[in-house]
């Protein structure tokens, strides 16, 4: 969970104490008097639980303040919208949050990317992309539009040759060797990561295991246009517009790049990968 998320929960926990306090109830009869358990109040007023919105509008109408059902409704919505729980965005499906995507990708015109996990998802390849949806759908045990998906992060891939964009990024050597997919289909991957190079919009990195790095490689997340940072874990996803924030990521990503190898040396290395992989 993150800072950012975390402290605005504990606010939101101190603000509905001072109004039960001023609404001149205990903790035991705010919970009587809306069927809760005791501890759920506990947790939600020390930022332990986070609030649904109906806990809200319960809590402020409890306290005698149905008033101020809004205003605690509007601090959800404001930390809701920078961590976006796999759970609720996957209720639909993994096409809607493709598509969520493709519209930052469309108001951006300079990326950079980092991932250590897995070959990031504009540079996918059709049968790739398929089996790390069929891998998280199973995971989030979310609806299986693992089709309807899949053509959209590929039609994503359209921005790769647009002028005026710019893609910068950089993939660990791991991210070329996890078999999260049968071998056939990480050759044909490495392949098209092969071919990406020389590409004019796109400047691809690689981290060999031999570089020496002055951070450990984390969580993969994109920087778009120095607005917005968006950071994958497996709960939620991080949409950080913090300017701070993005500063901070911006120097991770800078320092990371620095251990990268590009062009032919870039080459080498997937060349390399692939060779591990054998006759496929």
């Amino acid at each position: 969970m993150s800072t950012d998320f975390q402290q605005a929960r504990i606010a939101l926990g101190m603000r509905l104490r001072e109004l039960r306090t001023e609404g001149g109830f205990t903790g035991r009869q705010l919970a009587d008097r809306l069927n809760w358990t005791q501890s759920k109040v506990s947790k939600l007023e020390t930022g332990r639980q986070t609030a649904t919105h109906d806990d809200l509008k319960a809590w402020a109408e409890g306290v005698g303040t149905p008033q101020a059902a809004a205003e605690l409704s509007a601090r959800l919505r404001a930390f809701e919208s920078g961590t976006r729980s796999w759970r609720r965005q996957l209720a639909a499906g993994h096409k809607p949050v493709q598509d969520t995507l493709t519209a930052e990708h469309d108001r951006t015109r300079v990326m950079r990317g980092w991932e250590d996990a897995m070959v990031v998802g504009i540079l996918q390849t059709p049968d790739y992309a398929r089996h790390i949806f069929s891998a998280y759908v199973d995971l989030h045990q979310s609806p299986r539009d693992i089709e309807d998906a899949v053509r959209a992060r590929i039609q994503r891939q359209e921005s790769l040759y647009r002028p005026g964009k710019k893609y910068h990024i950089v993939m660990g050597e791991s991210a070329l060797r996890a078999l999260i997919c049968p071998p056939a289909v990480m050759a044909a991957q490495l392949d098209r990561l092969s071919g990406v190079i020389g590409l004019d919009t796109v400047s691809l990195g690689i981290v060999p295991f031999e570089a020496l790095l002055k951070l450990p490689p984390a969580n993969g997340f994109w920087i778009h246009d120095e607005r917005l940072v968006i950071v994958e874990d497996w709960h939620a996803e991080l949409w950080l517009d913090q300017p701070d924030n993005i500063a901070l990521y911006r120097r991770v990503w800078d320092t990371l790049a620095e251990s990268a190898v590009y062009g032919a040396d870039a080459h080498r290395v997937i060349a390399r990968c692939r060779r591990a992989l054998g006759d496929v």
